[in-house]
């Protein structure tokens, strides 16, 4: 059973009424260059109410082939019966290799549901997504065109590659934020299917309803902002961050913060960043007193450039920064503000 699958590449995705999210797209963005590297398809499913005619050219750009659009009464909000019959008896038909979804509440709700359905195996929260080979020791057999899902493992001591061989799909989500989105620049199909959601979803799966929905708006702008100032640990205490709330505001960036941080309750919990906060992606990642675990490290080894202020010149992080600043948080931060307010004038 070498690579016995040619078969394609989905990725579901995920509409708020009628826009798609970010997240989605990419998981279509890695989806196109898993498919590219096995030589087959990119097909995206998305399910909703009002969908068509409004969600096509916010996914096709991403270099999708085909794209099944399930368009009808009660799927959305999403509820769980509805989507899980149409992913698992589209899944049943289409036979893909791989498929991707959001770490989302939705995501996290629908792959072990479809998973189980289907009897595959998930590999949740993936930091990287890579295709390559495996062989098993055991039974002697080479595998080619393995999906290598990756995440750290065993509290982040370790960094795991996990391989399914025998069952498909090989089932992965990501949080948002962790692989980068791009318009795909070669050549897809851009086929688009309109399936009818009755042939898919039994009366019964309606019978939750949802009667009331209230989303609230993010507080900060940490996912997008070119500038990330990022508290740990090492910063001592609430008034610590005070410190780095005034940088930011100097810098036009925003304060993050390393899981110590938060769970110390000296900032809020929508500010951390790594493995189980946000991933962010600036120009420039400013980490002070922060030692630097590798669920941190996670979720902000993208980074542009990254300046680390810590009193250990040993710390974990200083591997990956490109400079470093050895002194206390205490010394350095007032510094850093005092001289670009100078330089900036």
């Amino acid at each position: 059973m070498a690579n016995q699958d040619m078969n394609n590449v989905f990725v579901y995705c995920e509409v708020e009424g009628t826009s798609v999210q970010e997240v989605s797209q990419e998981l279509l963005t890695k989806g196109r260059k898993l498919a590219n590297q096995l030589g087959v398809d990119l097909e995206a499913v998305v399910v909703g109410t009002g969908i068509k005619g409004k969600v096509e050219d916010q996914l096709l750009p991403y270099g999708v082939d085909k794209l099944y659009v399930f368009d009808g009464e009660g799927l959305f909000p999403y509820t769980s019966a509805p989507h899980t019959d149409i992913v698992v008896k589209l899944f049943q038909k289409q036979k893909p290799q791989i498929a991707l979804m959001g770490a989302t509440v939705i995501g996290r709700d629908l792959g072990p549901r479809v998973s189980a359905a289907l009897t595959s195996g998930l590999t949740a929260d993936c930091t990287q997504l890579e295709i390559g080979d495996y062989d098993d020791k055991k039974t002697g057999k080479h595998y080619t065109g393995m999906l290598h899902a990756i995440r750290p493992a065993f509290g982040g001591n370790i960094v795991a590659t996990i391989v399914n061989p025998d069952h498909r799909p090989q089932m992965a989500t990501v949080r948002s934020g962790v692989m980068q989105k791009a318009l795909y620049e070669g050549k897809a199909k851009g086929e688009v299917v309109y399936p009818d959601p009755k042939d898919y979803v039994s009366p019964t799966s309606y019978a939750v309803q949802v009667i009331d929905r209230h989303v609230e708006a993010a507080k900060n702008n940490l996912k997008s902002a070119p500038i990330v100032v990022a508290g740990g640990y090492g910063m001592g205490s609430k008034e610590g961050f005070d410190m780095l709330f005034e940088l930011a505001k100097e810098l036009h960036g925003e304060v993050g913060a390393s899981r110590a941080a938060v769970d110390a309750g000296w900032v809020d919990h929508d500010r951390q960043i790594g493995q189980t906060g946000v991933t962010v992606h600036p120009k420039v990642y400013i980490a002070c007193g922060i030692s630097g675990q590798i669920q941190h490290i996670a979720g902000m080894q993208d980074a542009g450039i990254i300046i680390s202020v810590n009193s250990d010149p040993d710390a974990p992080i200083n591997a990956i920064a490109d400079y470093v600043i050895t002194g206390t948080v205490e010394e350095v931060v007032p510094k850093l503000i005092k001289y670009y307010k100078q330089n900036t004038k």
